[in-house]
Parts: C-alpha cells; sequence; structure tokens
C-alpha cells in the first residue's frame, strides 16, 4: 500500500489527470480503483464473491476522508452499490461529495425500468448534469492484468498478492512515464512553433 500512495503522489504532482473520477473495476475476484489516465490507486482481494457492502467497505477506506472524495466514481455495478449506500452510508459520507455513476460500457445492460439507475447512474443524463463517462483506461488496465488471469489461478494467496501488487505498480509506473513523455513531446513541439513563429515575424520586418 506504501508503494501505491507513492505512485498516487506522482500521479498528483504531475497533474496527470483529474482528481474528479475514479473509476472501480473488477480483475477475477479483485477490485481496482483506476484513476482517469490508467494509474491504479488502489485494489482489494474479494472471499469468493463480491457484495456492494464489500465494495463500499473498499471504497470507505481508500478514500477515508470527505476532501479526498472524487465527484464521481464509476462502477458496473453503480445502482446496486448505490442502493447499498442508502441503506447504510449515503448521507454520512457520500450524499454531499460523490456521485455513482455506471460506465457506459456497462450502461447499456441496465434495465431501462430502473427509476433509480436511469436517475442517479445515467453516465450521460439527457438534462447535462453529469459528463458522459468513458472508461477507456480501466477496460485497457482490465484487458493487460487478463493476459496473467491463467498464472494468477495457480498461485498461492501470498504468491498471487505479491505478484498482482508487483504488476499493478509496474502498470502505474509505465503509465505515468508514458505521460510524461508525452507532455515533454508536447512542450518541446510547442516551443517549436513558437521559435518558427518568431522567425517569421524577424524575416517580415
Amino acid at each position: 500500500m506504501k508503494m501505491l500512495q507513492e505512485i498516487l503522489k506522482m500521479h498528483h504532482s504531475r497533474n496527470l489527470a483529474s482528481q474528479e473520477l475514479f473509476y472501480c473495476c473488477t480483475v477475477l475476484l479483485c477490485r481496482t480503483i483506476v484513476a482517469p489516465c490508467g494509474v491504479v490507486i488502489a485494489w482489494t482481494k474479494f472471499a469468493k464473491s463480491e457484495s456492494p457492502t464489500k465494495i463500499l467497505n473498499f471504497l470507505e477506506r481508500v478514500f477515508d476522508k470527505e476532501e479526498s472524495h472524487p465527484a464521481y466514481i464509476c462502477i458496473d455495478k453503480a445502482c446496486v452499490v448505490l442502493r447499498s449506500a442508502i441503506s447504510n452510508s449515503w448521507n454520512r459520507i457520500w450524499e454531499k461529495t460523490t456521485r455513482f455513476i455506471v460506465d457506459t460500457y456497462h450502461y447499456k445492460n441496465h434495465s431501462k425500468d430502473d427509476v433509480l439507475c436511469q436517475e442517479w447512474c445515467n453516465p450521460a443524463p439527457t438534462d447535462g448534469s453529469a459528463p458522459n463517462l468513458v472508461v477507456a483506461a480501466c477496460e485497457q488496465f482490465n484487458s493487460w492484468l487478463g493476459g496473467f488471469e491463467s498464472i494468477l489461478k495457480l498461485m498461492t494467496p501470498q504468491n498471487f498478492n505479491w505478484f498482482l501488487h508487483s504488476m499493478i505498480i509496474y502498470h502505474s509506473k509505465y503509465v505515468i512515464q508514458k505521460k510524461k513523455q508525452h507532455t515533454n513531446a508536447k512542450k518541446e513541439k510547442d516551443s517549436e512553433t513558437s521559435e518558427e513563429e518568431d522567425v517569421d515575424a524577424d524575416v517580415e520586418g
């Protein structure tokens, strides 16, 4: 967890993506919280199955202070989690700060007759009250990590924890490095464009 916290600090200090939105994704019987840029913020395992209560407990451990709450949390079963939260921790923890949204990839499979889901968990409500959220970063991470599924299934719990944690750290560092390279390349391009404009101005003068 300490190393992941360090990665999170790097992520925020370099302003790689907005802190207002996080994705909660499933890999095997694990849940990960992924920032829009692809950096994995946290992960946990669920014994045998996951439930809305387990997901809420996980979110409350990660976002343990109100000032750390994102404005939006995308979850494939956000409406189910929201129902559980309303019965337990919604007023106390999430109501003032956060909206649970079903990601666009899974939302198409949710019932159109579910009023709570349609009104409160819609990723693109017609009234424009929330952005149209996509989950490219999360799905890309799931796809990448899914390549190790056959190996992970054969591991002992201790090896599973070590391997998954190591790969998440590797993935997050890789994402940060790629973002840094992209930012530097953009700065260099902008600088070259500015120099060319200065030369043109001198010639015209």
